[in-house]
């Protein structure tokens, strides 16, 4: 069986547990580094950057984090969880975890007023997916191996780098799952 973790630092916990488990594998709440271990791929939620980055130093997870990207397990981040995979920020010195070969603005769509739902097209994901963004980033630049998934008014909003899946927006909080199925079949083809 297969186990994905969520990582609950802060965030869209919850919504991202319920959108595993509807695809029907066991989703685990990690709240220590430890649990690494246990678990086949893990999502970055949603939720503030920089409080998740505290959080991630003050119990000690950036090593696990990193050492669990580069065995090649696969990790998924939205919104913030994007944020903290890039290995680029616009306008910071230092990334987070910065693992994802990708250049992220922070806050690029606007502030919390401005969140917004769009349609997009994802490359072999969906055709017209509901997306919800909210304070959303984007990808400024992908490095040469990254595949570009989706793009909202010529803005990457959705990329993956081999074992590695990143977007702008909460596909945790539509009743479509199809994301997160994706995900699921990232990790299955990890452990064949």
């Amino acid at each position: 069986m297969v186990k994905v973790g969520v990582l609950a630092l802060q965030g869209a916990v919850r919504e991202h547990i319920q959108a595993i488990e509807a695809c029907g594998v066991e989703a685990v709440i990690i709240k220590k580094k430890e649990q690494l271990e246990e678990i086949d791929g893990l999502v970055m939620p949603g939720g503030e950057s920089t409080a998740i980055r505290r959080l991630i130093d003050k119990y000690d997870f950036m090593d696990g984090l990193k050492s669990f990207a580069q065995n090649g397990k696969p990790m998924f981040g939205t919104c913030a969880g994007l944020i903290l995979l890039a290995k680029n920020l616009v306008g910071y010195d230092e990334s987070h975890i910065g693992v994802m070969d990708v250049t992220v603005e922070r806050n690029s769509f606007g502030r919390q007023r401005e969140s917004f739902e769009a349609n997009l097209d994802i490359a072999g994901i969906a055709d017209d997916y509901n997306a919800v963004f909210i304070r959303a980033p984007h990808i400024v630049r992908a490095g040469e191996n990254v595949e570009i998934l989706a793009k909202h008014n010529e803005r990457i909003v959705m990329a993956r780098e081999g074992n590695l899946l990143g977007c702008s927006f909460h596909p945790e909080l539509t009743d479509d799952y199809c994301i997160t199925a994706y995900f699921i079949n990232m990790i299955k083809e990890t452990i064949v």
